[in-house]
């Protein structure tokens, strides 16, 4: 397994989930391009594009980090064209960005919606739409999204239905381009975390949620690092959870992903 050498094109990853992804992947060799909004230091979030940058050119990999707001396809486009120039195609893709409101109907402003479906499923067509060009001409194609699998009970809707119906936008499209793009060798397949994972979305959710009943953003990188080692052509359309997939690599004592161990953990949304 290695990623030496391969390129990817990872969307909103100055922190978080998607930076683990791209440390993991850079210990390998990988290059790695960060499509991100965040390239002067947040208020209240830690990382931008340039931070990130540096620290996976010291985890062995090479970077480019390019400022992208993903609701803006010109951006995507012209961020894929600098990709392409700087390292002659991309191998991967990781759709990590993501908005989220868990608001009612009444509470979520139309603002606050369009951003969602802006983030979320819209951006998620975008990318995969302006990459699919120079993964067709890759070894090893995958497409990687972060999102949950298709969970029609209604508990999942009734209180905060437009980030559901967002989220779930970015999962009908791994169900819908993986049979489309089979014939293709590109792999198109989701990921999602079983428990909730420490990170800075929390605390847009709720400052005081703590982190001890969490795990490390490193079980999703793990996760993510085994599929997209995986055959592109036997592996498509696929929603896995991070434990499956850990599990069927042989990790058998998840335990060092906790942030307490001892602590019970947060399960996630959508999975029952």
């Amino acid at each position: 397994m290695s990623l030496n050498g391969k390129t990817l094109f990872i969307t909103g990853g100055s922190r978080g989930i998607g930076r683990a992804i791209a440390l993991k992947c850079a210990q390998d060799g990988a290059n790695i391009v960060i499509a991100a909004k965040t390239d002067e230091p947040h208020p209240r979030l830690p990382g931008t594009i340039h931070t990130v940058a540096k620290e996976i050119e010291a985890a062995g990999g090479q970077c480019l980090p390019l400022k992208v707001d993903v609701r803006q396809e010109s951006q995507i486009q012209e961020a894929v064209q600098q990709t392409v120039e700087r390292f002659g195609g991309i191998d991967i893709v990781v759709n990590n960005a993501s908005a989220i409101s868990l608001t009612g109907t009444l509470q979520t402003p139309m603002n606050r919606f369009d951003l969602m479906m802006a983030v979320n499923g819209r951006a998620t067509f975008a990318t995969i739409q302006a990459c699919l060009p120079h993964l067709f001409k890759a070894a090893n194609p995958h497409v990687l999204t972060l999102s949950p699998p298709l969970n029609k009970d209604p508990k999942w809707f009734k209180n905060h239905v437009a980030y559901t119906m967002s989220k779930y936008g970015m999962s009908m499209c791994v169900l819908g381009m993986a049979e489309e793009f089979r014939d293709k060798g590109v792999a198109f397949n989701a990921l999602w975390p079983v428990t909730a994972i420490a990170t800075d979305a929390f605390k847009a959710i709720g400052a005081d949620i703590p982190f001890d009943c969490m795990r490390k953003p490193e079980i999703v990188a793990d996760a993510a690092y085994a599929i997209l080692n995986r055959n592109a052509k036997s592996c498509t359309g696929n929603f896995f959870t991070d434990e499956e997939v850990l599990l069927a690599s042989g990790v058998d004592d998840l335990s060092s992903y906790a942030m307490k161990e001892g602590v019970p953990l947060m399960p996630d949304f959508f999975l029952d």
